[in-house]
């Protein structure tokens, strides 16, 4: 640590000796110890402990705080004693500051522009003995400490900074160790959860028991995975999840971030095995704040999370593959007669022996800022998983599967309403409200299929209901097939140039012209075709008046033709209107 002037009652141990234009004569850390031993499993660094501990040291008895109360939460990590007067390039964030004054016996009134100078540095505190060079801190000082919650404390006569220097580094390193000490023996128990075959919910239990909270295991954007018994903290759950039942990860700082707010109750940091983030360890700690060795728990913890994710990962990989190969032979009718197939769906969990929907869910493109093709396989994954979670909580014995692009399911269906509306909520589940960037997708939902042999054309139908309704309605739309009406007709057209090329030759100069009259013209005759050419109820809808409307009717017929007197017209002109609600033409 070095040798530090003793400020006894021999003078010549009081001030340092030689120059005084050096750094200062000690800057005693807690972390100041081989890398090794001042870095936690994760790699951050240990946190100290508060002033106001330090200040209930056996060594500071009789100390007195002047101001600065509301700074008392800072940590101290470190010291440092202060007798030259150029201290603050040499100073640390998070140090306990001892000082004579010597160094500014002669300009007291700079104190307060060091007490500024302090704050802009991150100390933790100032300690100060009068007496010898100082009388009195000047008023200036003390107001600017409590404008900027600083706290100064002013040190009995009779105590020596090398013993307020062991005593409080004994306590940052007794800390330290305790937090190494509670994080192995958490580490310990947990591996032993692991060994003896536990998942992630064995996991949370066992967290909730060591750490007396709730704890969760949750995807990247907040889905999920396992919870412990919510007894534990329960009065805070349900400020934590959105209206869909989404952890919301967006709110809270990671790891030992989440110590910078006093008093935070909810903890979390990040499961990760390599380069892949596998979600979140969430510590819910009730009426008590979260301290520094609960996060480190929290990250020993994510850590064999991680262990235990890889694992199921492997083994729901092979199983996935093999169902996903199976559905997909299922949608494409290559895998045999009903009598063999409804059976093997059965051993596989799902139940298509019953009136049944097929829904679609396809990834829309163009909505990844800077796609990577070695992304693109998580982002699948995830997908598919975030997914199969919200389909077992409505069906447990749906069919689930992610293919390249899309996730189908096939799950049951009583009437084609009931089954809309469960598809819409899981769609909004899956989605979440600020979910974490998931990306957008379009959903299509089939006809109700009453047998097993009508699957292959299910599919088919929320295919095409999921790519007309991203065409109709953009990005992220949920479209029934029955839903669609002459769409479906116009989504059979391959060739998307021929439906262009017939909407430019019927409309004219209202399918090529984009400014504010030619789209008012298309909205009167979209809507006199849809009134049936009921002008008085087509200037109501409009708030046009009657002669207006007149007026516009004649300059459409001078663009488009006498289609007031001709159906054939008519439906063409109605067709084109809808060919140009279709985007990407």
């Amino acid at each position: 640590m070095g040798k530090v002037a003793n400020d006894q009652a021999d003078s010549s141990h009081e001030l340092p000796t030689g120059s005084m234009a050096g750094p200062p004569v000690a800057d005693a850390c807690a972390d100041g110890l081989p890398e090794s031993a001042s870095v936690a499993s994760s790699g951050t660094l240990i946190r100290g402990i508060p002033v106001r501990e330090v200040l209930s040291s056996p060594c500071l008895a009789g100390a007195r705080l002047v101001a600065g109360e509301s700074g008392l939460d800072r940590v101290v990590q470190r010291l440092n004693v202060m007798e030259v007067p150029d201290i603050l390039p040499w100073t640390k964030p998070n140090e306990l500051l001892l000082t004579t004054g010597y160094p500014l016996r002669e300009t007291p009134e700079a104190l307060a522009a060091l007490v500024a100078g302090l704050e802009e540095r991150q100390l933790a505190a100032v300690a100060v003995k009068l007496g010898r060079y100082l009388d009195e801190l000047p008023p200036e000082m003390l107001d600017m400490a409590d404008r900027l919650g600083l706290p100064l404390v002013i040190l009995p006569d009779d105590v020596a900074f090398d013993d307020i220097l062991n005593q409080v580094l004994t306590d940052i390193l007794n800390r330290q160790a305790a937090v190494l000490a509670r994080s192995e023996d958490a580490h310990r128990a947990l591996v032993n959860v692991v060994l003896a075959g536990g998942g992630l919910s064995a996991l949370t239990c066992e967290l909730s028991m060591l750490l007396g909270g709730t704890v969760m295991v949750t995807t990247p954007d907040g889905r999920v995975l396992a919870r412990s018994d919510p007894s534990q903290g329960s009065s805070r759950l349900g400020s934590c999840f959105d209206a869909s039942g989404r952890f919301m990860v967006e709110r809270f700082k990671h790891g030992l971030h989440t110590l910078e707010e006093r008093d935070a109750r909810v903890a979390l940091v990040p499961v990760l095995a390599g380069a892949l983030d596998h979600g979140r360890v969430v510590l819910i700690a009730g009426e008590r704040p979260v301290d520094d060795s609960d996060v480190h728990v929290l990250e020993r913890a994510a850590a064999t999370a991680a262990l235990v994710i890889t694992k199921e990962l492997a083994v729901a990989a092979v199983e996935s593959k093999y169902q996903g190969d199976f559905l997909r032979d299922l949608l494409a009718g290559r895998a045999g007669e009903p009598e063999h197939t409804v059976p093997h769906c059965a051993s596989l969990g799902w139940d298509i022996d019953r009136p049944v929907v097929v829904v679609v869910a396809e990834l829309d493109a163009g909505h990844d800022p800077s796609p990577q093709p070695r992304d693109l396989r998580p982002v699948h994954e995830r997908f598919a998983t975030a997914w199969t979670m919200v389909v077992r909580e409505h069906d447990p014995q749906a069919a689930v599967g992610g293919f390249s692009q899309e996730v189908v399911v096939v799950m049951g269906a009583d009437d084609a309403a009931a089954a809309s509306r469960v598809v819409r909520h899981m769609v909004a589940q899956v989605s979440g409200d600020g979910g974490g960037g998931r990306r957008p997708f379009s959903t299509g939902v089939s006809r109700v299929l009453d047998r097993p042999a009508l699957l292959p054309h299910g599919y088919e139908q929320a295919r095409r209901a999921a790519r007309v309704g991203r065409q109709m309605h953009g990005p992220g739309a949920i479209a029934d097939f029955d839903s669609l009406g002459v769409f479906r007709l116009l989504s059979l057209v391959p060739d998307s140039s021929e439906l262009a090329g017939f909407v430019q030759e019927t409309l004219g100069e209202l399918a090529a012209r984009e400014d504010q009259e030619t789209a008012d013209l298309r909205t009167t005759l979209q809507v006199l075709l849809d009134t049936n050419l009921n002008v008085a109820e087509t200037a109501r809808i409009l708030h046009f008046h009657y002669n207006t409307l007149r007026y516009r009717i004649g300059k459409l017929e001078r663009l488009l033709g006498p289609f007031t007197t001709d159906p054939h017209l008519r439906l063409n002109l109605a067709l084109a209107l809808q060919v140009l609600r279709m985007r990407g033409l």
